[in-house]
């Protein structure tokens, strides 16, 4: 039994192979999505317990943030770059919500940000979501709920027009290019509270900016922000 049993596991690898979403390798457990050697290269920051990390200091002066962290550093070319490609474009979603529960993790750590009334993910535009099948933010807040059940907030934060990619843009044009772009639905759902807002990473920080400014004006609210990745 046990021969078949093993039979049957070998030709099921064959015709669907379960490889590691960073370097393509199989060798690994079958429920891992990443190998022990991609698992140990994971380029934590461990800014989630650190005042004044970078991710922090990149919004000084720009939005009244509470806290902020990022959890990998991101490289052109390199792993993680590898796995935020396969969650937003190859529609690897099980490898955001993974990401998330390491954020999610890390959040648990940190007791300079918590308590967290609700985790909000930057919005995508109605038609881009619709076509992509799903908001990468929302997925990575999957996972963070899933290990802290913080409640995540959808639907409220809006984004209300399309925006251009940020990918080559200079920082003025991508001020400008996301200006104006986000609304929220039923500010009184928001009043008094702590919100997280998470997105994939950050770069300049100007669709962050933009979307934090937004939820800072309704009375009471207090912002941090959290993304998978910083470049």
């Amino acid at each position: 039994m046990k021969l078949i049993t093993r039979l049957f596991r070998d030709a099921l690898h064959l015709f669907y192979p379960h490889t590691c979403c960073g370097c393509g390798s199989d060798l690994l457990p079958a429920n891992n999505l990443l190998c022990l050697s991609c698992l140990h290269e994971l380029p934590h920051t461990h800014f989630a317990r650190l005042p004044g990390n970078p991710a922090e200091k990149l919004f000084t002066g720009r939005v009244a943030l509470e806290a902020a962290f990022s959890e990998l550093y991101f490289s052109k070319g390199g792993l993680v770059q590898q796995l935020v490609h396969q969650l937003k474009y190859k529609g690897h979603t099980a490898i955001g919500h993974f990401l998330g529960e390491l954020m999610g993790q890390s959040l648990l750590g940190a007791e300079r940000l918590m308590p967290i009334d609700y985790l909000v993910p930057l919005p995508l535009f109605a038609d881009k979501e619709y076509r992509r099948g799903y908001n990468q933010s929302g997925i990575l807040c999957a996972g963070m709920h899933s290990k802290t059940l913080i409640p995540v907030s959808t639907g409220n934060l809006i984004r209300k027009r399309a925006t251009e990619t940020q990918t080559r843009k200079h920082r003025t044009a991508r001020w400008t290019n996301v200006a104006g772009s986000f609304y929220v639905n039923e500010p009184s759902l928001f009043e008094n509270r702590h919100l997280l807002l998470v997105d994939d990473v950050v770069t300049t920080g100007a669709t962050l900016d933009a979307c934090g400014q937004v939820l800072l004006a309704i009375p009471g609210v207090r912002l941090s922000i959290a993304t998978l990745a910083i470049a």
